[in-house]
């Protein structure tokens, strides 16, 4: 491990920023009625045409299945989400973007843009390609 140029104070920092972040996009979110979770799913949802079976859609999210059940349940409720029965297995079912999680997604995706364009526009495109580059090295590995 490089401990070469490590301060203490260099996590908190990086901590500090990334919950600051993630507050900042999860209030606009909230105000729509998404969380940061619930944006992310039905891009999922979006990404794959629209509809994925509750497994495929927990590996997508990288999360276990009774999570991802619990957060489809929360988007049914919402209206975002439908359950339907999977055509290729009898005992599945898939969760389906209806015509409001499309526009929550389209809506959600905006603020995500948006915040993003704040927080990088403070760099030049020299300092976002290393800052990006640099998280990716500081990405937990699998």
């Amino acid at each position: 491990m490089n401990r070469k140029g490590t301060s203490p104070a260099g996590l908190f920092s990086l901590l500090h920023t990334a919950n600051a972040v993630q507050a900042q996009v999860e209030s606009r979110l909230d105000a729509i009625g998404l969380s940061l979770a619930k944006l992310a799913a039905l891009r999922a949802l979006a990404d794959a045409g629209e509809s994925l079976p509750l497994g495929q859609l927990a590996g997508r999210l990288a999360c276990v299945k009774s999570n991802i059940t619990q957060l489809v349940d929360r988007l049914e409720a919402d209206g975002l989400v439908a359950r339907q029965p999977d055509p290729h297995d009898r005992r599945g079912r898939l969760a389906v973007l209806t015509a409001a999680g499309k526009k929550a997604c389209r809506d959600g995706t905006r603020i995500q843009q948006e915040a993003e364009a704040n927080v990088f526009g403070a760099l030049t495109a020299d300092e976002a390609a290393a800052l990006g580059a640099l998280m990716q090295k500081l990405a937990p590995r699998a």
